[in-house]
């Protein structure tokens, strides 16, 4: 069941960023915007120096009646890597107990600066075919279609939402391209917002079709994301917020 961790790690690691405000040039393609959108991404996340906020997720097995919940404090460095600490759980044991901190630790792990290029929505990983313009959320957002370009769990098909003033990744739903003989398929809905200048994660919603178990939902809501760069109120320098990793 490794796999399935693995998938869902990957899917967060490659939509969670912070990102700010620029305004954009008419009529890009969709390497333009792309590249745009990575390079931006790269500047306003070092510009903030990470992010930390609270997580909640819950998974539910509607056909065994299985609940479970735990909330999680996240903190993200400027280089992107993720560090948690759970907070809270309740519910259906096996799944806090197994399946909720394996995939904490599998997104810790693809996280890493060496490992997130891997899962990284790049030319690298992906060919972009821009479809075209739509409002979202009131705000137009170029829409473009990703093809993985290899057979690998950490990538997936689908379609992402690019807000044309900022240049910011607003939307991500898709479906696993590489699906393993327990998870036959992954369809999830990552979506952010703007805050305070920020682009930060507001909801995620996974639906996994596993072999005995059946379809498992997975959704998370972020709250309470805040860049860490803020001054001191001392020196008036930058600080970062600090935060041990483990259970309480």
């Amino acid at each position: 069941m490794r796999d399935l961790f693995i998938i869902v790690a990957s899917i967060l690691v490659a939509c969670s960023t912070t990102r700010g405000q620029i305004a954009p040039a008419p009529g890009p393609t969709a390497a333009e915007i792309a590249a745009r959108m990575l390079r931006h991404d790269m500047q306003r996340q070092t510009a903030s120096g990470g992010y930390s906020g609270i997580r909640q997720y819950a998974v539910e097995n509607r056909r065994f009646g299985r609940h479970a919940s735990m909330e999680v404090h996240v903190a993200c460095d400027a280089e992107g890597a993720e560090r948690f600490r759970i907070a809270s759980e309740e519910g259906w044991e096996s799944a806090n107990e197994h399946v909720l901190p394996r995939i904490l630790e599998e997104e810790t792990k693809a996280s890493r600066p060496s490992e997130q290029s891997r899962s990284r929505i790049s030319p690298d990983n992906y060919t972009f075919q821009k479809v075209g313009t739509e409002l979202l959320d009131g705000q137009p957002a170029y829409v473009i279609d990703l093809f993985p370009k290899r057979r690998d769990q950490l990538l997936f098909r689908g379609r992402i939402w690019v807000d044309a003033s900022d240049y910011a990744l607003a939307r991500v739903e898709g479906q696993t391209a590489n699906p393993s003989f327990w998870v036959r398929n992954v369809h999830f809905t990552w979506q952010a917002r703007k805050s305070d200048g920020y682009w930060f994660p507001v909801s995620t919603k996974a639906v996994i079709d596993i072999r005995i178990l059946g379809q498992v939902e997975v959704s998370i809501r972020y709250l309470d994301y805040l860049p860490n760069v803020k001054p001191d109120s001392k020196t008036g320098f930058p600080v970062l917020a600090e935060m041990t990793a483990g259970r309480p």
